[in-house]
């Protein structure tokens, strides 16, 4: 809206003050009211501007009954006295000379409070702070990514560091390169820099800028200023703030977002078209450059991210669906509470219960990777009592399955592989290792312990093959924060963290604790020995050289004797109940294993700049897992008890949309072992694995280098990176060939000794039942009418063929989505 120079009559308004992240915010009684970043001791001071090209993003909001709802884009502006500043279209605030204002949001007869500014240095700006200052805009223009200046190689000969983290460097390239030719302080619209900026001279980036912009502007006068880099007592950002950071929005609406810089001198910079904005849920919601954020159709939670300077704020939307529900499943402890709170937020209703015989299939797969027996399926069927599903899941819990499940979940993270014939001791012993730990239900924080402090031989000690596997320092500490603390690292290892806080002296503090791990020959070169050298832990920084002491990630600097293992010191910070990292990371990796979709995707990469789609559940889980002495199985009791993973798959009316709320239970195809296992148990057949006692399944096997297409085709992990991306779970052509027409499927569909080859010697008058036990062996329920009458008739057609009529029988429900996914 235009500024409008005629200030009206403001009636006088009282204060509500409702807290909110960062401060207070001041809410007038009237619907309308402009947010700030003032605190409750510095409201009625005005907003400040200081230089010509300072700018401040006004939010006007309107009170509603659901909330509060964003018109910053549809009141007028009314400001006195006039041409101090101008208020543009968005409610971006442009100084235009020095002095103070008063202004107000009106909308119609409704008014705002009046918001009191003050312009100051507009004539004589004070001079520029280039990392402050410069290298945002470079970082808002693209120009330091990692696909353009940022690159290690840089760029057509000019290298930016990768999204501003090293400015001292940046400004050397800048200033030095190139025999100073990109920079002319004489004469700063003929400097290099800007002519490429605005595509005067040719440049493969296309143009950046326009003359007329508050970019150019900057980056002109920082030129014409002979390119200060900025003082040692110049103010350094302190943190940024998002307002809001928390908001319900409809659907097809907008809400502007403002950001705040905060420095260490206390003072303040509305930062709102220099900051990076980023949307983690392009399906509900999209966000501009500007920091408007749309939604779009799809009701859920999405968070938009800004990142300036390494520092990063997270907005938050609840999009509601606004469906109501008469009678909700019943909420069965925290994990319930925390997912139906936000479902009737949303007003997304969850699906009814899933019945007896879908329960029993899920959970068998989930816990002990196998389909249940017949005799199992039936049995469960038949109990009346009201506990049997707590009971089947504490037997599955304490099942061989379990353990051999889990193990081999837990084989492939950890790296447990046979590289070569001399590997295969240690693979095994390992694995036997892994999965005792699991059948016994060790406590997870003892069983990380004695994986990163491993000594000695593979013999004594099984957990030092993983030293063998991640056989360098920078794979060693990568890995553990990986899969102990969800924290992908490696890019911290040559420059900043793109993403997170996490710096290079971050990095090498953590590989500090590795820092003494010596390998000693041992009984052959895949057998070796390690131990852990009496020196003192440290490591060099790359680019300064400094020696780092060790000190986990945002933990204090430990002073450690020469006479100790570092990697005790690490296993301690790491377990410990009050790290930030370590019970979230287990808790959700396991979440995923049994919802389909982790709070956090990917379910290791736990990161401010990726929340998770349920904080609160999040944490519930994580504080339980702690509060339970780091229990595995009460982990899992507790996730599979819950109402909310005994929801059905079927979605119902309102929330088939629904893709991180857990209104549904997601179906998930069944992992390669175990959809191998699952057909062989279908069909009466064996897989032999070479070396292996006959009857060893799939998903028992003690590492991944048995030979198998079936196994590599549905995506088996090679177990070569801590990553559980490395397991494909997406469907694709080779599958659907190897289903349908490979000689492996029909060898078993086909064989002498199996189902089928059985089922034809029988009595015709046995057919409904042979038909019945399929069904219950696929899908733990008995065929509808239709189908009962379908494979009857199909059975007599063939009357001649009857083998092979059962043949195809199985062949079909091979073939079925219901026998492929659990769901």
């Amino acid at each position: 809206m235009p500024c409008v120079s005629r200030f009206q009559s403001i009636a006088s308004l009282a204060f509500l003050i409702a807290f909110s992240q960062g401060g207070f915010e001041l809410v007038a009684n009237e619907p309308i009211y402009i947010e700030t970043h003032r605190t409750l001791e510095d409201h009625n001071l005005p907003v400040k501007l200081i230089g010509s090209d300072a700018r401040w993003q006004l939010l006007v909001s309107q009170k509603e009954v659901d909330g509060p709802r964003d018109i910053t884009r549809e009141v007028d502006y009314l400001v006195q006295p006039t041409g101090v500043v101008m208020v543009d279209s968005t409610g971006m605030v442009i100084p235009l000379r020095n002095g103070q204002v008063t202004l107000i949001a009106s909308k119609g007869a409704i008014q705002s409070e009046p918001l009191a500014i003050e312009v100051s240095r507009f004539d004589d700006p004070a001079q520029l702070n280039f990392p402050n200052q410069v290298v945002p805009v470079f970082t808002k223009l693209g120009c330091n990514s990692g696909g353009c200046h940022g690159k290690l190689a840089g760029q057509n000969g000019f290298r930016l560091s990768l999204l501003g983290f090293e400015p001292q460097e940046d400004f050397e390239h800048l200033i030095k390169e190139s025999r100073g030719r990109r920079l002319f302080p004489a004469a700063p619209d003929r400097s290099l820099l800007l002519q490429k900026a605005i595509n005067a001279s040719p440049h493969g980036g296309g143009q950046k800028l326009d003359v007329d912009t508050p970019e150019y502007r900057l980056l002109r006068r920082w030129i014409e200023q002979s390119m200060p880099y900025g003082k040692d007592t110049d103010p350094t950002l302190a943190s940024i703030e998002l307002i809001p950071n928390e908001r319900r929005m409809q659907r097809e609406t907008h809400q502007q977002l403002s950001v705040i810089a905060r420095y260490s001198d206390g003072s303040v910079e509305n930062i709102t078209r220099t900051v990076q904005f980023e949307s983690n849920g392009l399906d509900m919601a999209e966000v501009s450059s500007s920091g408007l954020v749309s939604t779009r159709q799809l009701a859920g939670d999405v968070s938009v991210m800004a990142r300036y300077q390494g520092k990063v704020a997270v907005f938050r939307a609840s999009i509601p669906l606004g469906a109501t529900l008469d009678q909700w499943p019943e909420s069965r402890g925290r994990i319930d509470d925390a997912v139906f709170a936000k479902l009737k937020n949303l007003g997304i209703p969850p699906s009814k219960e899933c019945d007896d015989g879908t329960f029993l299939r899920r959970v068998t797969l989930d816990i002990a990777g196998r389909l249940p027996t017949i005799e199992e399926t039936q049995q469960f069927l038949a109990d009346q009592t009201s506990n049997k599903r707590s009971v089947w899941i504490d037997r599955m819990l304490e099942s061989d399955g379990y353990a051999d499940s889990f193990a081999t979940k837990w084989n492939s993270i950890l790296r447990n592989r046979k590289t070569t014939p001399e590997s295969q001791f240690g693979s095994f012993v390992f694995h036997d290792w892994i999965r005792q730990s699991l059948y016994e239900n060790k406590p997870f924080d003892r069983f990380v312990r004695e994986i990163v402090t491993a000594s000695g031989t593979i013999e004594a000690h099984p957990p030092v093959v993983w030293f063998r596997e991640v056989n360098n320092v920078e794979s060693r500490v990568e890995d553990a924060a990986q899969l102990f603390l969800g924290q992908r690292i490696q890019c911290a290892r040559c420059h900043h963290h793109p993403f997170e806080k996490w710096s290079q002296s971050d990095y090498y503090q953590m590989s500090a604790f590795f820092s003494t791990m010596e390998k000693k020959e041992g009984r052959s070169t895949q057998d070796p020995v390690f131990v852990s050298k009496a020196t003192p832990a440290s490591a060099a920084h790359p680019k300064t050289g400094k020696s780092l002491k060790p000190a986990g990630l945002d933990s204090k600097t430990l002073e450690l004797d020469s006479s100790e293992d570092p990697r005790k010191a690490f296993a301690e910070w790491m377990v410990d109940k009050d790290n930030p990292f370590f019970a979230k990371s287990l808790v959700n990796r396991y979440w995923k294993h049994f919802l389909g979709k982790g709070l956090i995707e990917p379910e290791d990469d736990l990161r401010i700049t990726n929340p998770p789609s349920n904080p609160e559940l999040l944490e519930a889980l994580a504080s339980d897992f702690v509060e339970s002495g780091f229990d595995l199985k009460q982990l899992v009791r507790a996730i599979c008890n819950s109402s909310t993973y005994q929801i059905s798959s079927d979605s119902n009316e309102f929330n088939q949309g629904d893709s991180n709320g857990y209104s549904r239970y997601y179906p998930k195809r069944m992992n390669a072992e175990v959809l191998l296992d699952s057909i062989d148990l279908l069909c009466g057949t064996e897989t032999p694995f070479d070396g292996m006692p006959a009857g060893t399944k799939a998903n028992a096997l003690p590492h991944t280098a048995f030979g198998s297409y079936f196994l590599t085709v549905f995506g088996r992990p090679e177990s070569s990176t801590a990553c559980e991306c490395e397991r494909s779970q997406t469907a694709n052509l080779a599958q659907c060939l190897h289903l349908l027409n490979s000689k492996e499927v029909q060898s078993k569909v086909s064989n002498d000794t199996g189902r089928a080859a059985s089922w034809a010697t029988q009595p015709p008058q046995d057919e409904f039942k042979r038909i019945q036990e399929i069904y219950l062996q696929a899908f733990c329920r008995l065929p509808t009418d239709a189908e009962k009458a379908t494979a009857l008739s199909y059975i007599e057609r063939k009357r001649s063929k009857v083998r092979e009529a059962y043949e195809d029988l199985v062949w079909a429900i091979i073939n079925s989505k219901e026998f492929l996914f659990n769901h």
